[in-house]
């Protein structure tokens, strides 16, 4: 029952931004906001506890900066699991060009977990670690995968850690 209310809520989010974006594209204002539509397999590498995920994640590029490590931007983004557990964070990526089709993006980001009905992580502070590989099939559309770990850094008394792997639509408004 929980898991179907937020599925309508995750859907009804993502209707809403694809609306903002109808109205970005009619203002010619496109590119300025970025958003990852995501969904994958939470924890996969444990058999007992790997679920569903589905997330959203926005990036302003008008925040982006050129730094020693490549192009750096402010990412913020949340998850939530078939099991209830979620996870809000906020970080930096950074974007390197392979190709003109091709883009490379490993990111970082402390966040606060809710374990819910999911799996214990020891603590409420997660780092995020993430890297992603994305192809561009139009101006302002990738389509991507990516691969990220969830630890504590020891926080905790417990430091399972949770690995995941997420297919990425990545839309900029």
């Amino acid at each position: 029952m929980k898991n179907n209310l937020y599925i309508k809520i995750l859907s009804t989010l993502i209707l809403i931004l694809f609306s903002f974006a109808v109205s970005a594209e009619e203002n010619k204002n496109i590119n300025e906001h970025q958003y990852n539509f995501y969904t994958g397999n939470f924890d996969f590498s444990d058999d007992k506890q790997k679920a569903i995920l589905y997330g959203l994640q926005h990036q302003n590029e008008n925040l982006e900066r050129d730094t020693f490590l490549g192009t750096a931007s402010p990412i913020t983004g949340a998850f939530i699991t078939e099991n209830s557990a979620a996870y809000l964070y906020t970080g930096v990526e950074w974007n390197y060009e392979m190709s003109d089709k091709l883009k490379f993006t490993p990111s970082f980001a402390p966040g606060i977990y809710h374990e819910g009905d999911g799996k214990d992580l020891g603590h409420a502070l997660e780092f995020r670690t993430e890297v992603q590989l994305s192809y561009s099939i139009s101006e302002s559309t990738n389509f991507g995968m990516s691969y990220n770990h969830l630890s504590n850094a020891s926080l905790g008394i417990k430091n399972p850690g949770a690995n995941s792997y997420m297919f990425n639509l990545l839309k900029n408004f």
